[in-house]
């Protein structure tokens, strides 16, 4: 990399009016003859271009996210009192598994109902069948036999609807039967983990009051996990589901395949929400986690190079790099395909124009593209 030094006050304008006289007047040049201590006096800084990898591929920032239906949250199904909790973020944990524990006297009230509803089933029950027997022999009318099994089934239904409630609650079916066989009402709440997986959150705390629906858990099935990938909206176009994605660096056992590509454009940086999912070495990501996908582009298709936005110059509709030779420097043409924070994803409008080791300027920019438009010439 060049880097400036310090110089005296004037030096950076002497040497562009030096640079202005080394190119010829009239239309800009392609080439622009520096010299290192020009270079030096007007601050000029280079960087290497990063390497596409292979030539059909692109690698773009992308954050691991667990898949929508491998979450499952955990509920107070009733207010009450959290007695004790059964695991901590980070920790696996079983279906069935016992994750908190909550004090509710609305559990009594609910179990109340139920006996009710239960003992007021069971009369009518017999009411019925009692005057089912009374309409047969024609000793009552039958308006009052239908009476009798409307009530039955009204009842029949309520018990039902309590049944559920108390399942709500977090009552396992053998703990509601228990409790139709005599057995005393519970007034604790044992709230289980609905699949195997991976503790993701807990908002809950031992000796806190939840409301009912209070959110006290996240758990999650941590294989396979997504990559959410924003893709550049011209290089999306070339994507198709099904195409091959995988994470550089450490993490490059992780693969899979691209499986959502969206329709909707950012607004902000024009990019498209593309997701794969990750069905190899998942283990080794995490949710959250920000990483490099490498994604596979049709045969045939143009590198896209990734250069510091700094390095790029817009002019006339048209994007310029100026790319370090010996004694000077070359305007070239790119296409922007997009950004992402500071870094721009470029492909070169000619072929071979950009090339592995080629050193780009980031810093002096402006006074290369005065000396390329002959600014100062006489």
């Amino acid at each position: 990399m060049i880097r400036p030094s310090r110089r005296q006050p004037g030096a950076a304008l002497f040497a562009l009016a030096l640079l202005a006289q080394a190119c010829p007047a009239g239309a800009a040049q392609p080439r622009i003859a520096v010299s290192a201590a020009q270079a030096q006096a007007l601050g000029i800084e280079t960087v290497a271009v990063a390497a596409p990898g292979q030539a059909a591929a692109v690698t773009l920032p992308a954050q691991v996210a667990v898949p929508n239906n491998q979450v499952q949250a955990v509920a107070a199904p009733l207010p009450g009192l959290v007695q004790s909790l059964g695991a901590a973020p980070g920790e696996h944990v079983r279906k069935g598994q016992v994750l908190a524990r909550i004090a509710s006297p609305m559990l009594l009230e609910v179990q109340r109902e139920y006996l009710n509803a239960a003992s007021q089933a069971q009369l009518t029950a017999l009411n019925a069948k009692r005057d089912e027997q009374l309409w047969q022999e024609g000793i009552i009318a039958e308006s009052r036999h239908q009476a009798s099994r409307n009530a039955a089934a009204q009842a029949s239904i309520a018990l039902a609807e309590r049944r559920q409630a108390l399942r709500l609650a977090g009552l396992p079916d053998k703990a509601i039967a228990d409790l139709g066989a005599g057995r005393a009402m519970n007034g604790v709440i044992d709230i289980a983990s609905p699949i195997d997986g991976v503790v993701l959150e807990q908002t809950a705390t031992v000796g806190s009051r939840t409301e009912q629906s209070a959110l006290l858990y996240k758990v999650a099935r941590l294989d396979p996990l997504w990559l959410e990938i924003q893709v550049p909206v011209k290089l999306a176009a070339g994507l198709r589901e099904g195409a091959r994605a995988r994470v550089a660096g450490a993490d490059a056992a992780s693969s899979g395949r691209i499986i959502a590509i969206g329709r909707q454009v950012n607004a902000d940086n024009q990019t498209v929400s593309v997701r794969a999912v990750m069905s190899e070495g998942a283990a080794l990501l995490r949710p959250g986690q920000f990483v490099e996908a490498v994604l596979d582009l049709p045969a045939g298709a143009a590198p896209a190079w990734r250069i510091p936005a700094a390095g790029l110059l817009r002019m006339q509709d048209r994007n310029y790099v100026f790319v370090q030779r010996t004694g000077s420097f070359d305007a070239v043409e790119v296409q922007l395909a997009g950004t992402a924070g500071e870094q721009a994803l470029v492909t070169a409008a000619h072929a071979s124009a950009l090339k592995e080791g080629d050193r780009i300027a980031v810093k002096g920019v402006a006074a290369l593209k005065a000396a390329w438009m002959g600014i100062g010439r006489q």
